[in-house]
């Protein structure tokens, strides 16, 4: 019988999902370089990079072109596209560098645990109890409102604001006011954006008690063994 021939390493570089990653990752580069020119362009470039996350996705499973590299593009991505736009808000205080390292260290954490686990994918949460979690990963339609809520709710922000130093708190209070449909909208991206924190958090508690029972797993083991 004939060995299947395994894919050689530049075909899994060039897989469709990765091509699109490096796409992704030249756009943010160009789009944080315009930033401060062209809030406008800026914003577009990343929204587009955004949905382009979505669409790697697709075409992974489309074309049975699922990789753990692409995943890990994927991931390294997303984290670096969001720590960056927190940066934009000039000097950043204490909620947005929690908000930056929760996001870090969330999806790290389930990153890991995936692979302590076994399991294919991260969004793989099925054996999950807390209802909230499987909900977010076990529904794409939910997924997707609270990931572009989130992303919209920045950009929102990021345009509403015309100086750095601005409290954005009050700027949106303003913006509110002035516009009774703009004030909906952000509520709406405020609920999306919270719920997608609030994961966030169960995520990286989740993550971290499996990677501890993996490590109580693996003693019991050797400890049996000797």
């Amino acid at each position: 019988m004939a060995k299947k021939s395994r894919p050689r390493k530049l075909s899994v570089y060039l897989y469709i999902p990765n091509i699109i990653g490096y796409i992704r990752i030249l756009m943010n580069c160009f789009a944080f370089y315009i930033c401060s020119s062209n809030k406008q362009l800026f914003s577009v470039l990343y929204f587009i990079s955004f949905v382009c996350d979505a669409l790697d996705g697709w075409f992974a499973r489309k074309f049975n072109q699922v990789s753990t590299f692409g995943a890990v593009l994927d991931m390294v991505t997303d984290r670096i596209s969001t720590a960056c736009f927190y940066c934009l808000f000039s000097r950043p205080g204490l909620v947005f560098l929690s908000l930056l390292a929760l996001d870090i260290g969330s999806h790290w954490f389930q990153m890991y645990s995936t692979f302590l686990a076994g399991k294919a994918s991260h969004k793989d949460v099925k054996d999950s109890t807390n209802w909230l979690f499987k909900a977010y990963y076990g529904n794409r339609i939910f997924m997707c409102y609270c990931c572009v809520a989130c992303e919209l709710l920045y950009i929102t922000l990021f345009l509403l604001a015309k100086d750095h130093n601005e409290n954005l708190t009050e700027v949106v209070a303003e913006a509110s006011k002035q516009n009774s449909a703009l004030a909906v909208l952000l509520a709406l991206l405020l609920v999306g954006w919270a719920i997608k924190q609030a994961v966030n958090f169960i995520q990286m508690k989740t993550a971290a008690d499996l990677c501890v029972d993996y490590d109580i797993n693996k003693k019991q083991k050797a400890e049996n063994f000797n």
